[in-house]
């Protein structure tokens, strides 16, 4: 049974809905220090948007082949392999990520509302995030509808 002395994550989960608001978030939960890792990052284009405000990025893409041209565009930006949901491997890149950024194309739709908070919560459970960032529309109007109960 659940009670107040369990282990609260306090990860802020950002949802954006479509690559232009998921870049402009970009501007507000991204600075210097941050330690940033990039969940679904294709051909880097938004991961160099990362870079430009925080070096300490490891862009990730579950395909090998689009991670190879990520590296030959970008040259500058780490680039590693990574299935989102094998923890394990994000543990070997020895980095205390306190931001993320995932754009998953399968966790969009509502169906998957569930999977993205298991995702969220797994990430924020192992790596002391501040800040989570999903392009995902579902997310987005989720929160919309959601007020905390203070009572």
């Amino acid at each position: 049974m659940a009670n107040e002395n369990q282990y609260k994550l306090k990860s802020l989960l950002v949802g954006t809905r479509g690559v232009a608001e998921y870049r402009a978030s970009i501007e507000k939960y991204i600075f210097k220090n941050d330690k940033v890792l990039e969940i679904g990052c294709e051909w880097g284009t938004t991961s160099e948007l990362i870079y430009k405000k925080c070096p300490k990025l490891i862009a990730t893409d579950i395909s090998l082949k689009c991670i190879e041209r990520a590296r030959k565009m970008r040259p500058t930006i780490r680039f590693e392999v990574l299935d989102v949901f094998d923890i394990r491997k994000a543990l070997s890149f020895k980095q205390e990520f306190n931001k993320m950024y995932i754009d998953v194309s399968g966790l969009s739709g509502y169906r998957s509302l569930l999977d993205v908070i298991a995702l969220t919560d797994m990430y924020a459970s192992v790596f002391p995030m501040e800040a989570i960032v999903v392009k995902s529309g579902a997310v987005k109007n989720f929160a919309k509808r959601c007020v905390a109960w203070e009572g």
